[in-house]
């Protein structure tokens, strides 16, 4: 069994002021988690969007293809 501490009487041994400050630093980081993750997935869906077009991926193959003839140009 947990035991409460014996500074504030809380399981956490917080103080009203402390649990605050802590909440509001998590869920600051969380928001900013959320708004990259999102950001994420939208840039992963202009790259490749989840459900293909009309011609399917294959054109998304091409300039794929296109893009590591244009490397192997470069680097040879």
């Amino acid at each position: 069994m947990s035991e409460k501490d014996a500074r504030t009487g809380t399981l956490s041994g917080l103080t009203g002021a402390e649990a605050k400050e802590f909440h509001n630093a998590y869920m600051g980081s969380f928001l900013l988690f959320v708004l990259v993750a999102v950001g994420a997935h939208i840039l992963v869906w202009m790259w490749r969007p989840w459900f293909p077009a009309v011609g399917g991926y294959s054109e998304v193959s091409d300039g794929i293809e296109m893009a590591r003839q244009m490397a192997l140009a470069y680097l040879a």
